[in-house]
């Protein structure tokens, strides 16, 4: 019954109006009951003096109870509400006015009375005054008092109580008087008409609420954040509305980052798949060699041994560097790696790097030629892995540059230092031009049949360019060759 929050809002708005009902009500009835003893008290103040001056209540140390047979029947006309009681000099009851039986006190507190007594006299009457009322042992009632003296002697007091018998519960009250029964009637209807009102208007607060938890729901099933629709308040941006722009940002945050992992774990499977693959091939072809030998040891001359076992350490070469660059190219895509800045001349770094290729390109009839401007600033990278990407770049370009080639390292001097690799082979197809960055991608680019590399270089070298916050790009032209560029930035100067 209480499951959405709507409901527990107007269950205790219910409560709480009905609690203030009759709050509103008790102070009603309160303040009306006191406003008519005040009333009652100052309109009555100077009663017990009137009797007591016209009449002679108390003769020669006795009461005159024809004086106040007179007065009990006059006052029975005027008011019935009215009581008399005759005290002495020490609130001792002598007589009084009520039916017999219903009183049940002998005495009267006179302390109220003598309140009562000197605030009239000094004319500071703060009303009400109450006092004991002789027809309970509890109760209390407004009265009017007058000493009776008789040749400056005190021979007693006169109490008036000057309201009637009280009803015994606030419903009675109610039910007594056409006034409180209005009050109590347009109180209710006026909480009423607030509890609808107000129900109304949390109903439109929680509107909101209620269909974002209805999103959440359906988001939570497998729906796509961009069906729901967000209803946004353009004047103002409340909490709701701050709640569902925030729940859109991270469903769709959510999204991308599935979409991430999906991406991740199809990559893992296809790296998994290829390095099976790439692994299989030296593995099986390693362990044919090595069983053969085992097998026909006998049979074969020492020099037929000695070529199996270099073809076999051949393998073993190049499984160790499928396996380096796995390794390198899982350190650079990791989050914790950090690219270590220093200043150096790129130059001669290339110069070096071009050196270690001279005898491979000699070997292949190929000509690597380097080209730099004069006078090239410093740079600031990382130069391990800069050197990295270069050794990748002029191995790539050697691998696919025919014999009687050339490959061309550039350095030029513009807002960066810009590097350029150029070769002399048969260019890049459009489709490997959009692969060619992909681990294990081989792309048929010779016209002979030359042995494949791993995969893994172009890679490796566009997560390192990427890393120092720059982009490799490809010109490519077919049966003409291709060029893989990059930039670095120049080293400051202070």
């Amino acid at each position: 019954m209480f499951n959405s929050l709507y409901s527990k809002i107007g269950a205790g708005l219910a409560v709480l109006f009905f609690v203030l009902g009759l709050l509103f009500i008790g102070v009603t009835v309160f303040s009306t009951d006191m406003y008519q003893q005040e009333v009652s008290q100052k309109l009555n103040t100077q009663l017990a003096r009137q009797i007591v001056k016209e009449r002679l209540l108390i003769k020669e140390g006795r009461v005159n109870h024809n004086a106040l047979k007179d007065i009990f029947h006059m006052l029975m006309v005027i008011n019935p509400g009215i009581e008399i009681y005759l005290l002495d000099i020490e609130g001792k009851i002598l007589t009084f006015s009520a039916p017999k039986g219903s009183v049940k006190r002998e005495s009267i507190d006179l302390k109220p009375v003598q309140k009562f007594l000197s605030q009239y006299l000094t004319q500071d009457l703060t009303a009400p005054i109450q006092g004991d009322d002789p027809k309970s042992l509890h109760r209390k009632k407004v009265f009017s008092a007058a000493p009776i003296v008789r040749q400056k002697k005190l021979e007693g007091y006169l109490y008036v109580i000057l309201g009637g018998e009280e009803y015994d519960s606030v419903v009675q009250k109610i039910k007594g008087s056409y006034i409180l029964q209005l009050s109590a009637s347009m109180i209710f209807a006026g909480l009423l008409f607030a509890l609808i009102t107000g129900l109304m208007l949390f109903g439109l607060l929680t509107g909101r609420l209620k269909k974002l938890a209805h999103v959440m729901d359906a988001f939570k099933r497998g729906d796509a954040v961009e069906s729901f629709s967000f209803q946004k308040n353009n004047r103002s941006s409340d909490e709701i509305d701050r709640l569902s722009s925030t729940f859109k940002d991270m469903a769709r945050r959510i999204e991308t980052q599935m979409e991430e992992l999906k991406a991740s774990d199809k990559m893992r499977r296809e790296l998994v798949a290829n390095v099976s693959h790439d692994l299989r091939t030296p593995l099986a072809t390693l362990q044919g060699y090595i069983e053969t030998l085992l097998i026909k040891e006998k049979q074969y001359t020492r020099q037929e041994r000695r070529h199996y076992l270099e073809i076999a350490i051949q393998h073993c070469q190049r499984l160790n560097h499928l396996v380096s660059e796995l390794l390198e190219l899982a350190k650079l895509e990791s989050v914790q790696m950090q690219i270590n800045l220093e200043s150096f001349n790129l130059q001669e770094l290339a110069q070096d790097v071009t050196q270690k290729f001279l005898l491979r390109a000699k070997e292949k009839q190929i000509s690597l030629v380097t080209r730099f401007e004069v006078g090239l600033p410093f740079v600031t990278a990382d130069i391990a892995l800069i050197e990295r990407a270069l050794e990748n770049l002029i191995e790539n370009a050697l691998h696919y540059t025919p014999e009687k080639g050339c490959v061309t390292i550039e350095i030029t001097n513009a807002e960066q230092l810009a590097v350029a690799i150029r070769d002399t082979g048969p260019g890049i197809s459009k489709h490997d031009l959009e692969n060619i960055f992909k681990r294990f991608y081989h792309a048929d680019r010779s016209k002979t049949k030359r042995e494949r590399h791993s995969g893994l270089g172009l890679a490796i070298t566009k997560k390192i360019i990427e890393l120092h916050q720059q982009k490799i790009t490809i010109e490519t032209k077919l049966k003409k060759g291709s060029c893989f560029s990059f930039s670095l930035p120049k080293t400051r100067s202070f």
